[in-house]
């Protein structure tokens, strides 16, 4: 539908955003030998992202962690695969940068569906922001991701995460201890991969 977006107000706009954690684990193929166990650590209230990159082995533990979030209750989203979540019956789909054309078609699709996705600039901020419920803004902080770029640091992101509707989560580099910190500059949380493997 030309010029549609999913931006939304009012009530309906902080139900979905009180539904979203404040906290989310990114599995990364490198970084995250073990998904399962990192699950099982997970409380409650917090969120776990599934990266499986087409990959069929890890693509396999999305039936195991739907069943684990149930059970322990942190919410599960699976990346850029909505067919997937919806088969498994996840809370979301999270859509890095480069796809979020697709954001725009799924959003009508499976308009239940939580949907974070991925933001490395103001503009793609903007953009990401109006197809989304939450937006993770990245890299933050100095990352080891291979395709993290240089760091916008907290200053520059935190600016521009108060310049758009929906909250904006930090992503890049992000230690555990650095919540607290990021949401008193404006955040509603945030989301990291090494930090959960340290922990």
């Amino acid at each position: 539908m030309a010029g549609f977006t999913y931006a939304r107000t009012g009530a309906l706009a902080r139900e979905r955003a009180l539904a979203l954690p404040r906290l989310f684990a990114f599995t990364d193929p490198a970084r995250t030998p073990d998904p399962l166990g990192l699950a099982a650590r997970l409380p409650a209230g917090t969120g776990l992202i599934l990266r499986h990159f087409g990959r069929d082995e890890l693509k396999a533990l999305a039936e195991p962690l739907a069943r684990m979030a149930r059970r322990q209750g942190f919410a599960l989203f699976i990346a850029a695969d909505p067919v997937l979540a919806l088969e498994v019956e996840a809370d979301g789909v999270h859509w890095p940068q480069r796809r979020l054309t697709e954001l725009r078609r799924w959003r009508l699709k499976a308009p239940r569906l939580l949907v974070t996705a991925s933001a490395h600039s103001p503009a793609a901020l903007r953009r990401a922001a109006k197809l989304a419920d939450a937006v993770f803004l990245s890299p933050v902080f100095p990352s080891n991701s291979a395709s993290a770029g240089a760091p916008l640091g907290t200053i520059r992101a935190s600016a521009m995460a108060r310049q758009v509707s929906v909250p904006v989560l930090a992503l890049g580099g992000v230690a555990l201890d650095d919540l607290a910190a990021l949401q008193a500059r404006g955040f509603h949380g945030a989301g990291a991969v090494e930090a959960f493997s340290d922990a």
